[in-house]
């Protein structure tokens, strides 16, 4: 039976627990985006993929320490997204992402959960990201509760 050392998260621990985004970490090969534990294990990273025919889109794919495919996401023209599991980008659809408001200091994002909304019609808001590109930092919230932050370190926040 073979075992692996990466760190297993589960995904609704009641205990928060930081994760550092990196491009620069040793253990990434050049433009790959990765998320890291406070010990500086890799737990998950993102590769861009580019498009190699005109009909598809370039997409991003979320992977696990192992490098297995979690998420794929895939842009659409009207700039929303779209998350599928796995490498799949024709079936398992798990969530949209629709850009609501983009000003030179604040992007608004709002996230759907295909599984929460089925048989509704009309998709309902699952999750608000706001979030502001010059700080890089972000917060997502589940109605008025705050879920995830994230912003940059400083020198200051180090010490």
């Amino acid at each position: 039976m073979a075992t692996t050392s990466a760190p297993v998260y589960p995904a609704n621990t009641p205990i928060p627990f930081d994760l550092f985004v990196s491009k620069k970490h040793r253990a990434l090969p050049r433009g790959v985006l990765g998320f890291a534990d406070s010990s500086g294990n890799i737990v998950f990273k993102v590769n861009r993929q580019d498009s190699k025919s005109s009909f598809s889109h370039a997409k991003a794919i979320l992977l696990d320490s192992a490098g297995n495919p979690l998420i794929s996401l895939y842009p659409h023209n009207d700039g929303s997204w779209q998350g599928f599991k796995g490498d799949d980008g024709d079936k398992n659809l798990i969530f949209k992402v629709q850009r609501v408001l983009t000003k030179f200091t604040r992007t608004e994002l709002e996230v759907f959960l295909v599984s929460e909304n089925q048989g509704q019609g009309e998709l309902t808001c699952d999750f608000k990201v706001i979030g502001c590109h010059f700080q890089r930092s972000c917060t997502i919230y589940k109605v008025d509760s705050i879920v995830a932050q994230s912003y940059a370190q400083t020198s200051e926040d180090l010490c």
